[in-house]
């Protein structure tokens, strides 16, 4: 690709995030409502980090980089690199103050456009572009941990007003339509020369037998039945571990319905990042942890689809299978871990997906947080089964 377009591109991301932060006040750039979650200021330093410690420092001898102790306070997880502030407590870094960090930002904005511009064709352009993408995984984050943040609030704050949802598909439809899908010997992973991260290769076969993949997401309504059946009062539809979560977390319902004051149902409204909002019947159900989705699946008399059948019925059936993507992330049957034949890049970068192939479970699609040009059948993220705070949904299988 050359330097110009990724230029562009670069750039493009670098203050898409930065307009991420505009409709927030200053008192919520620190926020962090939970350990999974980091603040919008953090996020905005963080992939910034990235491209000061991976692009610039190493390729640009004549770059001066931020205040070194800047490293420990922004380095996610990258042990190769060295120490760094515990991801719970990254909500206390009321230091640097934005104002500095948007100095960095800008600096390191212009730095890499130097380095770009210098060359077409150098071994730092396959990092630029991985940061670009990590840039946009961060997007994504950064506007799920504000809705865990502000929905832990009394006063309720909206993210933006002119929030909008994506347009409804299914209206009026009682059961979804069931797709057929032949089994057999199947490629999946991706095999393009298109960017990807490395856990979705290599590219590899996998023996499926026949099955049918539901033709849309599980609604609200549907996920009512399931409530209104006692879902939750039952531990026979329940993985053992999920049902000690259920029980010790007192989950009733997902993550952000809102019932009467006791918070508790019946179920009328929904948190978002537009505030409180009618909950709408036929959208579909979100902020599910993979126990509660394998659960609803159980009490269906279905279940969900591993991740290559989701693949294969992707790219079978096309815009059959509606919600694809742009939607909300679907809970797969399947274990994160590493492709046959997978190997980890070479450096701190091969710690990017490597070590986490373990205890997390496979999402595939992409959410309507999801940044434009970010999504492709082969994506694989990945969370720990008892996470609802992303957003996540389901789709069955059977």
């Amino acid at each position: 690709m050359a330097s110009g377009t990724l230029l562009n591109r670069l750039m493009a991301v670098r203050h898409t995030s930065e307009a991420l932060i505009e409709p927030l006040d200053t008192e919520d750039l620190n926020l962090q409502g939970m350990a999974d979650a980091s603040p919008p200021k953090w996020h905005l330093a963080h992939t910034t980090w990235f491209f000061e410690t991976f692009v610039l420092r190493p390729h640009q001898p004549s770059y001066e980089p931020a205040d070194a102790r800047w490293s420990y306070l922004f380095n996610s997880y990258y042990e190769a690199v060295g120490p760094r502030q515990p991801r719970p407590q990254r909500g206390l870094l009321s230091r640097p103050p934005m104002r500095e960090v948007s100095q960095w930002r800008s600096r390191v904005n212009a730095a890499l456009e130097r380095l770009l511009e210098s060359c077409d064709d150098a071994p730092w352009v396959d990092l630029v572009e991985l940061g670009l993408q990590h840039e946009q995984q961060h997007q994504e984050l950064m506007l799920m941990d504000l809705l865990d943040g502000f929905s832990r609030q009394p006063l309720e704050p909206v993210y933006r007003r002119d929030w909008q949802e994506p347009a409804l598909i299914h209206t009026d439809d009682v059961s979804p339509t069931w797709l057929a899908c032949t089994g057999g010997l199947v490629e999946v992973g991706h095999a393009e020369a298109s960017f990807h991260f490395d856990n979705e290769t290599p590219r590899h076969k996998v023996w499926l037998e026949p099955f049918q993949i539901a033709d849309r997401l599980v609604t609200n309504g549907d996920y009512r039945q399931f409530i209104d059946a006692g879902g939750y009062d039952r531990p026979e539809l329940w993985m053992s571990e999920g049902w000690t979560e259920c029980c010790h977390r007192g989950w009733r319902a997902p993550r952000y319905w809102r019932g009467d004051p006791t918070g508790e149902g019946p179920w009328h409204w929904e948190f978002t990042l537009g505030g409180r909002c009618a909950l709408a019947e036929h959208r579909p159900v979100r902020h599910l942890s993979w126990f509660e989705a394998d659960a609803y699946a159980r009490w269906a008399g279905a279940r969900l689809p591993s991740e290559a059948e989701w693949e294969r019925a992707s790219h079978t059936h096309g815009e059959q299978l509606q919600q694809s993507h742009g939607e909300l992330w679907q809970w797969t049957s399947s274990p994160y871990r590493p492709y046959p034949g997978f190997q980890a890049a070479s450096g701190a970068v091969g710690e990017y997906n490597g070590k986490f192939m373990t205890s997390q479970f496979v999402l595939r699609g992409s959410s309507q947080l999801t940044p434009r040009g970010h999504s492709r059948d082969t994506y694989r993220n990945f969370f720990p089964p008892a996470s609802r705070w992303m957003a996540a949904g389901l789709r069955l299988a059977r």
